[in-house]
């Protein structure tokens, strides 16, 4: 979820912040932003609702 960074950052949102307002670690959102480990499906979605974006364009381009 590399571009999860970028579209974080474009709402102004630390990952400390993002991790608050989705219930987990700071360090779980670098894991994501790094694609050390993959949300579920439910976490995808609350993410997206929180930056206000798709889903689609959270997901890896394999994925689409």
């Amino acid at each position: 979820m590399k571009q999860l960074r970028e579209i974080r950052k474009k709402a102004g949102l630390t990952q400390e912040k993002l991790a608050e307002l989705i219930g987990v670690s700071r360090s779980t959102v670098t894991r994501w932003e790094n694609e050390n480990i993959y949300p579920d499906v439910r976490v995808i979605l609350r993410v997206a609702q929180v930056l206000q974006c798709n889903v689609d364009s959270l997901l890896p381009e394999g994925v689409k």
